[in-house]
């Protein structure tokens, strides 16, 4: 369960959010475009970043660069 202290991780990087046109979910109302965002955790698809919410959520790296 090591996702349970990712929000205390330290930042792995910086990336910028490019869009929000996502064709299945809605991420618009947690993401903004061109804000910069703390990755805390990383995989082959997805980026875990702190949202607009202040939490942690993973979202697909196509809408990040």
């Amino acid at each position: 369960m090591i996702h349970t202290n990712w929000a205390t991780k330290p930042t792995m990087k910086t990336v910028t959010c490019v869009h929000t046109d996502a064709k299945k979910f809605l991420v618009s109302n947690v993401l903004t475009v061109g804000k910069s965002y703390e990755v805390k955790n990383e995989t082959e698809e997805f980026l875990f970043v702190v949202d607009n919410t202040g939490k942690v959520g993973g979202y697909y790296k196509e809408y990040f660069q």
